[in-house]
């Protein structure tokens, strides 16, 4: 299990606990944090569950894929550290890591 910090858009920071080989989008989702819309229910292809990632932990992660990397593209709020919560596989490595719903584009 991973314990994983996440801040929604009000600021609020919420703790929760995830097993290794979830994608952090259903975690978030299926703790009800509203904020994370997930509109393709992660398939990588719409972006409303764009995160900001603790900088530490982005070297832990999998490489972006080019689908990723265009919808993040398309966001007026993408920064270095951004990633969609649905290609962000959970694992023991990440226990204590910080994530951040990014605003809604």
């Amino acid at each position: 299990m991973a314990t994983v910090f996440v801040t929604d858009r009000d600021a609020l920071e919420m703790i929760i606990d995830i097993r290794p080989g979830t994608s952090l989008m259903q975690a978030i989702t299926d703790e009800g944090i509203g904020d994370l819309l997930a509109l393709c229910g992660g398939m990588c292809s719409c972006a409303t569950c764009h995160v900001y990632i603790d900088e530490k932990f982005l070297g832990q992660i999998s490489a972006m894929s080019d689908d990723e990397q265009g919808l993040l593209e398309m966001s007026s709020y993408r920064k270095e550290n951004s990633r969609l919560a649905c290609q962000v596989r959970m694992s023991d490595s990440l226990d204590g890591m910080r994530a951040t719903i990014a605003p809604a584009d």
